[in-house]
């Protein structure tokens, strides 16, 4: 081993004992520490696979197709207020992008969550709880969580859409950074509300020692 090599073993092996320390000093905070990380690489996979979802769907008959339900009022305008808001037709041409833009989005989540789920469970909380139990949780939480951050995008997704697209005059790209940034909005929702529900369903229960 070179001199060079030993040098730089001596700086991995002195940052992993600095951050040991820190884990055992602050287990909450660094414990959170990792969560934020995971999330924010799991947020990145979403954000590439949703794109390529999108476009794939995007030649099927599925753009046309509307989608919206779950109506809870009226916009300022007059205008339902739908949880899910998908109505048919290509975002360029005025639509929602129909049930086509709606199950990218959920199958992008759905992919990036159950890689959350392993990855949260395995390094962040090391949860040695029953799996079964503990994926109940998620999918119920998941799920809760889902439709509440649809509802919300009623607020926030059309004005992104139309600053990008029509304000600034950026046509497909303004699309693109619109799918982007919502997505982001949705993953920030979604992970100040997944941490306190991951440390009641990733325990990490005392192992039983038999009976000698």
């Amino acid at each position: 081993m070179s001199s060079e090599e030993n040098k730089n073993n001596k700086i991995v092996a002195g940052k992993i004992g600095i951050w040991a320390k820190y884990k055992e000093k602050h287990p909450n905070i660094a414990q959170f520490i990792v969560f934020f990380m995971l999330s924010n690489g799991i947020t990145i996979l979403q954000m590439v696979l949703m794109p390529m979802i999108k476009v794939g769907f995007g030649h099927t008959s599925l753009v046309g197709t509307n989608f919206q339900i779950g109506q809870i009022g009226h916009n300022l305008n007059g205008s339902a207020y739908y949880v899910f808001n998908y109505a048919a037709g290509s975002i360029s041409s005025g639509g929602g992008g129909g049930i086509a833009y709606f199950l990218a989005v959920q199958i992008s989540m759905a992919i990036a969550q159950i890689i959350n789920f392993f990855v949260q469970r395995n390094i962040t909380f090391k949860s040695n709880s029953n799996i079964l139990k503990s994926a109940f949780g998620y999918v119920i939480a998941y799920i809760i969580i889902s439709i509440g951050a649809a509802a919300l995008q009623g607020l926030y997704k059309a004005p992104i859409y139309h600053l990008f697209m029509n304000t600034l005059g950026m046509g497909s790209a303004g699309e693109t950074i619109s799918d982007a940034i919502t997505m982001i909005i949705n993953a920030a929702i979604s992970f100040w509300v997944f941490f306190p529900i991951f440390k009641i369903i990733f325990k990490n229960e005392p192992e039983k020692q038999d009976n000698i």
